[in-house]
């Protein structure tokens, strides 16, 4: 009898355990540390596949980046770094950025080169190498070198194709004008006899 129960008592002792152990390794698996998705775009060296810097490693695309991370992208490389909900920003060649974030935002420090927001849940705050600091937002830019960026900064450098189309309104409209007005009439059709096919 004595023995039953002794063995009882021991499977009971290593059963509580194994549930101890196994509630304690769920919870420290989910403990909330948020990382982000490395993506790298580029042409590698000797058909390799092509990488960027993390903090002074080389690393491809699929590598886990944490905050206080520092990237790095050669002249020939940019780098996309997913944040799952937070969002996503580009980095581009020849560039370089400290990143901090947390389950709340994405912030960074921007030494050389551009990132671009490229979706976020919230602003991204980023400080330039001038100590300017910009909260951006999807689809803006930052340099390390000048202010922000809007997504629309491309469209004011072709200002100056909206005032040539607008120009070419104007003529077509003047050379409208002017046909409408002037002395010469245009006959249409002619004088020329119409035959009906029934007779």
């Amino acid at each position: 009898m004595n023995s039953k129960l002794w063995i009882r008592k021991a499977l009971s002792a290593c059963l509580s355990l194994s549930l101890l152990a196994t509630c304690s390794l769920v919870a420290l698996a989910n403990s909330g540390k948020v990382s982000g998705e490395l993506t790298v775009a580029g042409n590698g060296v000797s058909s390799q596949a092509p990488s960027v810097l993390v903090n002074g490693e080389a690393a491809q695309s699929g590598r886990s980046i944490f905050s206080t991370s520092t990237i790095v992208t050669p002249d020939d490389a940019s780098a996309v770094i997913g944040f799952g909900k937070l969002g996503k920003i580009e980095v581009a060649p020849n560039s370089s950025i400290s990143l901090s974030f947390d389950e709340k935002g994405i912030s960074g420090n921007l030494s050389s080169g551009k990132i671009t927001v490229l979706g976020a849940s919230s602003s991204v705050n980023v400080t330039n190498l001038n100590g300017q600091t910009a909260n951006l937002m999807t689809g803006e830019s930052m340099l390390a070198s000048g202010g922000p960026q809007d997504k629309d900064d491309d469209d004011h450098h072709g200002g100056a194709a909206w005032w040539a189309f607008g120009a070419v309104l104007v003529a077509a409209g003047a050379l409208i004008i002017w046909s409408a007005t002037r002395d010469s009439e245009v006959a249409l059709g002619g004088g020329g006899t119409v035959v009906s096919p029934t007779r």
